[in-house]
């Protein structure tokens, strides 16, 4: 790992070059987002910021409790995130929440138990992260297409269900619609994988100075775990957003405007 550059503070400050121009950009283009722009990178500077500091205490001084803690706080966040793109929905939040602890759970501790990761606060971290992050992604994905689904396909869920067909049945091709539109984004991903660009774990690794065939190991385990997160987050959104749509007699529940 020598010879390794870390950019100065100098450098990240240059950066802001970069951001300037597509705030300028946007607006000579009057595409009305110069102020999100500019919010949006203070915001991401200052919560990178303050994160990296909470985690150099908390690999220093919390151990493996704290980095437990740091990953529930990031389900936590996830769940409401995703739950605000599936409102309208019963129960978003708490169906969007229980969606990514599952996933992020049963991946994380696979990977743990397996062997393929060491439990120490500074690998299990940054792999929750990015656990969280795809399950997220996927749930707020799969949620917003149920909703959709639930909203222009009354009539045929309905009918459906007037025909005899049990809420499952009648609301099983939506939700594998809603499934398939949440896993493709992945499964895409996984499929260029290394060859339209290199992802970020192993750009990481690489840059620090790690042999690219070593970097090349630690991608394919995230690659692989990501695609597990993503479905069995989505599955589980999906599962539990069909039981809250229908009540005990099988009848579709009205939704609200969020």
């Amino acid at each position: 790992m020598t010879g390794l550059t870390v950019p100065t503070w100098t450098a990240v400050a240059a950066s802001l070059l970069l951001v300037a121009l597509t705030a300028a950009l946007a607006l000579r283009h009057r595409l009305h987002l110069t102020k999100e722009l500019v919010v949006a990178s203070v915001r991401a500077g200052v919560q990178l910021i303050a994160v990296g500091a909470v985690l150099v205490a908390l690999f220093e001084y919390a151990g493996l409790p704290g980095a437990l803690g740091w990953i529930a706080f990031m389900v936590a966040l996830g769940g409401q995130v995703a739950g605000y793109r599936g409102r309208g929905l019963p129960w978003a939040r708490t169906t969007a929440t229980a969606g990514v602890a599952t996933a992020s759970t049963i991946t994380l501790g696979s990977l743990v138990a397996l062997g393929a990761i060491s439990p120490q606060p500074r690998i299990l971290v940054p792999i929750g992260g990015m656990i969280v992050s795809g399950a997220m992604q996927a749930t707020a994905v799969a949620l917003r297409r149920i909703r959709e689904q639930a909203q222009s396909s009354r009539p045929a869920i309905e009918a459906r269900l007037s025909l005899g067909l049990s809420a499952r049945e009648a609301f099983l091709p939506f939700q594998r619609s809603a499934l398939r539109t949440a896993l493709l984004p992945a499964i895409d991903s996984t499929k260029v994988v290394g060859l339209i660009s290199l992802p970020g774990a192993m750009t990481g690794l690489i840059l620090a100075g790690v042999d690219p065939l070593t970097a090349i190991r630690y991608q394919i385990i995230v690659m692989y775990m990501l695609l597990a997160a993503t479905t069995i987050a989505a599955l589980t959104a999906t599962r539990l957003a069909e039981r809250a749509l229908f009540d005990s007699a099988h009848r579709l529940a009205p939704l609200t405007t969020g």
